[in-house]
C-alpha cells in the first residue's frame, strides 16, 4: 500500500500540475510545440492514474481483460470533459478583468454543465462498470476517481482568484 500511496500523490501532483497549467492559461508552454509539451504531459497523467488505478483495485487477469477497456473508453469520455473544463478557465481567464453579469452567468451556467454532464458519465458507465467487476471493487474504482477528481478540484480552487465586485 506503501508504493501505491506513493504513486497517487504523485498522479495527484501531475493533476495538480496541469490543474496549475490550465489556471494560469498555459503560457509556461508557448515554446517551440507547445502542443507536443501538452501532449506529453497529458499521457504522463494518464499513465500514471492507469498505474494507481491498477495497484489499488488489484484485479484478477479476467478482471483486468474486461475492466480496462471499459476504464479506457470512461477516461476518453472524462478527458473531453476536462478539455471543457480548460477552456472554461481559459474564458474566465480572459474576462476576468472586465468581468460582467452577462459573462459570469454564461460562465457559471457552462460550469453547471460540465458538473452535471461528469455527474451523467458517472452514472452511465455505472452499470457497465458493474458489469465487469465486482460491487466492492466498483465502489472502491469510484472512491479512486473521486479522490483524484477532489485533488484537482483543490488544486484549481487555489489557484483561481475570485471574481471581484459586481459590475
Amino acid at each position: 500500500m506503501r508504493i501505491a500511496m506513493t504513486r497517487a500523490n504523485r498522479v495527484l501532483l501531475s493533476l495538480g500540475l496541469l490543474g496549475a497549467i490550465l489556471a494560469a492559461g498555459v503560457p509556461g508552454l508557448a515554446q517551440d510545440k507547445p502542443t507536443d509539451n501538452m501532449q506529453i504531459v497529458l499521457e504522463k497523467i494518464r499513465a500514471d492514474k492507469k498505474l494507481v488505478v491498477a495497484e489499488n483495485l488489484q484485479l484478477t487477469e479476467a478482471e483486468a481483460k474486461t475492466f480496462w477497456p471499459v476504464y479506457d473508453r470512461y477516461q476518453d469520455e472524462l478527458f473531453l470533459l476536462r478539455g471543457r473544463t480548460a477552456k472554461l478557465i481559459t474564458d474566465y481567464a480572459a474576462a476576468y478583468e472586465q468581468m460582467n453579469n452577462a459573462t459570469a452567468k454564461r460562465l457559471l451556467d457552462e460550469y453547471l454543465t460540465i458538473q452535471g454532464l461528469g455527474l451523467k458519465l458517472q452514472q452511465v458507465y455505472l452499470p457497465k462498470f458493474r458489469a465487469v467487476l465486482p460491487e466492492v471493487k466498483v465502489a472502491r474504482y469510484y472512491q479512486i476517481e473521486n479522490k483524484i477528481h477532489a485533488a484537482l478540484a483543490y488544486e484549481l480552487a487555489a489557484k483561481i482568484p475570485l471574481i471581484t465586485g459586481a459590475k
